[in-house]
């Protein structure tokens, strides 16, 4: 049986101003815009070339705005990916790697897979993480 992980909720607090990052910011595409009343509304986007959407509305949990961290975006060329996202207005920290466990700026020396990172928060502090994956592609 597969199993497949097909959406992740992130808590909001201004769904308009999230769209618009998600949008605008980050490039990802509205798979839809659904609002049922004041109180529900449900917008599912997903990032460039992924499977996996994630879904940003009114009603849709309790979690705190703010509070994901950590989610994972791959990408075949982390230096691309900086110049994509700060050029659209995005602060991005990094990119980074890690030595004997502590983080340290710039590119892996050796651009091995799974080796730098970037990352950046939405409107509302919740965190994604960047990684080159060259596999990615």
């Amino acid at each position: 049986m597969d199993w497949k992980l097909e959406l992740i909720v992130i808590p909001v607090s201004n769904v308009d101003a999230a769209k618009d990052f998600y949008v605008e910011k980050m490039g990802f595409s509205v798979l839809m815009d659904v609002q049922l009343n004041p109180e529900w509304r449900l917008i599912h986007l997903f990032p460039p070339g992924s499977k996996c959407g994630i879904a940003i509305g009114n009603g849709m949990t309790d979690t705190p705005p703010g509070f994901a961290k950590g989610m994972h975006l791959m990408v075949n060329d982390v230096q691309r990916a900086h110049e994509e996202l700060t050029g659209r207005g995005v602060d991005v920290h990094g990119p980074y790697h890690f030595v004997d466990g502590a983080q340290t700026p710039g590119l892996h020396p050796s651009r091995s897979p799974f080796e730098t990172f970037l990352d950046l928060a939405d409107p509302d502090g919740n965190v994604w993480v960047v990684q080159e994956a060259p596999e990615a592609a």
